[in-house]
């Protein structure tokens, strides 16, 4: 929706003006984001304020009912009216759509509503507010001030670090406004925002820039002090008998590091979550090449080693009660005349051996090596994440994240914390039909591919990764069909979209909190 002045009414004399915008100093730019729900369905109550938004018309002496209801139709969810010139505090107020009043969890789309609303109207906002030039903004909790924390940080995030000053976005500073008795939803929001735009930002950083060494370098001057970090080099990977990962890497000029993070939030030995990201920093597609449409995009193929950095540094900042263990294998999978090539057989750090048909399913392979490691700390949980399939597109696009688990009990987890933040899972089949098709391999005790005629590919990327688990609780996150986003999440923009780092926060801060399940 364009932004709007006031509309002229005969009842608007001149002498209201004059006093409403001349107090106002035009090097002001501090605005405020209220909220308002859609009105009844019966019209009979008109525009409905937020809590905030009441207080803040008895506060001021607004007339901000009246204003809005001149202004236009019913308010509609998602979209913003601002207003110039009527409180001598703010230059601007926007009003957002915040919905239904009633929204709550909606079971056909599987998530909470009213979280979703708040999101998306408090990044509506602040986007008009700073799309006219306003740098500091007072928020609206609008009911759920974790909520607004996140969409207003998510909606300013752009990276525009490599562009001239003149060409970025422009930096604005924005805090809860009155509502003291929700600050520690609002400092957690914050963090949960901060912890995805930190996963955005590298997945958009372009790989001659974040090499595996930078991606290691990144996490050291990142994390908080509280998580132990530990940069392998190459020869502590052979030592390791990692031969799955560094079949992906010895392609590449720019050497393998496997990254160990660790956070003890609990002052014990309880048994830990260990998250496994794919760190795969450009992917070529190896001897198997990639088609060059959209391949820039390969820079982003490290999003589960970016979610796993974002979401251990997210909890480490929380001081969440809960042990963490993040690895990340990193490395590029480049052609060459070293590299892998269609044939070859590997064998993986617990013995079996890997006929790689397809270099191009070299995700797989470093996440195989990964976890394996993984069982050395004894885990409660094994969770990774990687852009692993294009099938994984095929199945669910932007909707949600794949999940494939052989753990009912912690697939419940994962999706009520995908309801809470609105960044769905979904879960998907993990039969023995697709284990069979990997085994049917001509060299090895596997094949990278399988035997499925190309279909299921999702299904047959994870049976593969089931081979190197043996931990009772397992979770493999298929992230690459939202991976990227265009307009279908609208509180993010266009771009590589850090999810789905905010459910992985979430479902950790739930078991911190929760008796383990054994």
């Amino acid at each position: 929706m364009a932004l709007r002045c006031l509309p002229w009414r005969p009842e608007f004399t001149y002498p209201f003006l004059i006093r409403h915008f001349s107090t106002t100093p035009l090097y002001k730019k501090k605005g405020l984001i209220l909220g308002a729900y859609e009105k009844h369905k019966d019209g009979g109550d008109g525009v409905i304020l937020s809590a905030s938004a009441k207080n803040y018309a008895i506060s001021t002496k607004s007339k901000i009912s009246d204003l809005l209801n001149i202004a236009g139709p019913n308010l509609k969810k998602g979209k913003s009216i601002s207003f110039f010139g009527i409180d001598n505090d703010y230059s601007s107020v926007a009003v957002v759509g915040l919905g239904p009043e009633d929204a709550a969890y909606n079971d056909h789309e599987e998530i909470d509503e009213h979280k979703e609303n708040v999101r998306t109207a408090i990044a509506a906002g602040i986007r008009k507010l700073r799309d006219v030039g306003v740098n500091t903004i007072d928020v609206d909790p609008c009911g759920d001030a974790c909520a607004a924390a996140e969409g207003a940080s998510l909606a300013l995030f752009s990276y525009d670090d490599l562009k001239n000053p003149k060409n970025k976005k422009k930096t604005v500073n924005f805090s809860l406004y009155q509502n003291d008795n929700r600050t520690v939803e609002w400092a957690n929001g914050l963090l949960m925002g901060e912890g995805q735009n930190l996963a955005r930002k590298l997945m958009e950083m372009p790989s001659n820039i974040l090499t595996p060494s930078q991606f290691a370098q990144i996490a050291l001057e990142t994390v908080p002090q509280s998580v132990e970090i530990k940069t392998r080099g190459k020869q502590w990977i052979v030592d390791q008998k990692m031969g799955a990962f560094l079949s992906v890497a010895k392609g590449s000029q720019e050497p393998p590091i496997f990254l160990e993070m660790s956070y003890n939030g609990t002052n014990s030995h309880d048994p830990p979550v260990v998250l496994v990201g794919k760190g795969i920093t450009f992917d070529s597609g190896g001897i198997s090449l990639k088609t060059p449409k959209g391949m820039d995009k390969m820079r982003g193929d490290m999003g589960g080693g970016a979610c796993t950095l974002a979401a251990l540094s997210t909890v480490a900042s929380m001081s969440l009660p809960i042990n963490v263990v993040g690895l990340i294998p990193l490395c590029e999978n480049m052609p060459s005349g070293t590299a892998t090539k269609p044939g070859d057989v590997v064998t993986a750090m617990n013995g079996k051996t890997i006929q790689v048909d397809n270099t191009d399913a070299e995700g797989r392979l470093i996440l195989a090596d990964a976890l394996c490691y993984a069982h050395k700390f004894q885990p409660l949980l094994i969770l990774d994440m990687a852009t692993l399939t294009g099938a994984m597109m095929t199945a669910l696009g932007s909707a949600a994240a794949g999940v494939f688990t052989n753990s009912s009990v912690m697939w419940h987890h994962l999706h009520q914390a995908g309801v809470r933040t609105g960044d769905r899972v979904w879960r998907m089949p993990l039969f023995d039909h697709f284990s069979r098709q990997m085994k049917n391999a001509h060299l090895a005790d596997l094949n990278n591919m399988g035997k499925g005629n190309g279909m299921g590919g999702a299904c047959t990327a994870a049976a593969f990764l089931r081979e190197f688990v043996t931990a009772r609780h397992w979770v493999h996150i298929d992230i690459a069909g939202v991976m990227e986003n265009t307009t279908e999440v609208p509180y993010l923009g266009k771009g590589l979209t850090g999810r789905p780092t905010r459910t992985i926060v979430e479902f950790l801060s739930k078991l911190s909190k929760n008796p383990f399940p054994k």
